[in-house]
């Protein structure tokens, strides 16, 4: 857990805590509140001291617990502001990926220009649908959240419109490994990459692959997407991480581009990709 969330985490337990000792109709030990709450105490001990992030419901609950219903929407700004840089896919999962899906496709929508670096696996901007189907139903099992596959190919598949639209731009990163990881059935695979080898050459599309052999001026870390130079976006197991103070962002470009140094582009990518798909026998 980053220090800054964990800091912003603790100044909104204390918060918490000001708020049951300021009890207007008097001082409430923990104890009373979590019985007016009906909840364990171990709760309240949690809330206050930063070990547990209270839901819209908890924060609620405790300001009108402490006779202070007005200061709810203070307390929920201070939890957005925090948990907006720290998005748990247990939260975003909640019901399924559709709507995590439409997320982004408004956040692509205002964007004139990506950077990106995908080693997990294709980037959504530019999977098939079918490939995406494995992808959406992986992760839906080791999150253990509703499928709704369908709705999520869906929307992934219209935020590609994207690319077709004059002035955009995506500058894309994909390591070779990506190329071959078998998520998905050969025959998906193969029509996956036979996808990558029609962009190549697009006027909105620059990619570029890190070949397996390439010497690599760094380590290749999480995948990212840099949007317009106003947020980072970066993927981990347990959460997206939504960065957008502007020293994080200006490093996340300097990493695409020393990366991109050791990539291949335009031919030679076009020429790695050919020599992988020869390698599938779908």
């Amino acid at each position: 857990m980053s220090t800054d969330y964990q800091r912003a985490r603790e100044e909104l337990g204390r918060r918490l805590r000001e708020l049951r000792v300021e009890c207007p109709d008097g001082r409430l030990t923990g104890a009373q509140l979590a019985q007016r709450l009906g909840w364990q105490q171990s709760k309240v001990s949690k809330l206050e001291n930063g070990h547990q992030t209270p839901t819209d419901d908890d924060l609620r609950s405790w300001a009108r617990a402490t006779g202070q219903p007005v200061v709810f929407d203070e307390l929920r700004a201070r939890l957005k502001g925090f948990e907006s840089h720290i998005r748990s896919w247990r939260r975003q999962l909640a019901a399924g990926h559709g709507p995590v899906q439409e997320t982004w496709n408004t956040l692509v929508s205002h964007a004139q220009t990506m950077h990106a670096l995908s080693n997990a696996a294709v980037s959504g901007m530019l999977q098939t649908a079918d490939y995406a189907r494995y992808v959406f139903e992986g992760h839906s099992a080791l999150q253990n959240v509703p499928r709704d596959t369908e709705t999520a190919v869906r929307a992934r598949m219209k935020r590609q419109e994207w690319l077709y639209r004059p002035g955009k731009r995506l500058n894309l990163l994909m390591h070779e490994s990506v190329l071959w990881a078998r998520i998905c059935p050969p025959e998906v695979l193969a029509a996956q990459l036979d996808r990558l080898l029609g962009v190549v050459g697009m006027d909105t599309v620059h990619m570029g692959i890190v070949p397996l052999d390439a010497d690599l001026p760094l380590t290749l870390g999480n995948s990212f997407y840099v949007l317009d130079d106003r947020l980072v976006v970066v993927e981990d197991w347990h959460a997206e991480l939504w960065l957008d103070d502007a020293e994080t962002i200006a490093l996340y470009r300097r990493v695409w581009g020393i990366l991109a140094e050791a990539a291949v582009f335009g031919t030679e990518a076009q020429q790695v990709i050919a020599r992988v798909r020869r390698g599938i026998k779908a």
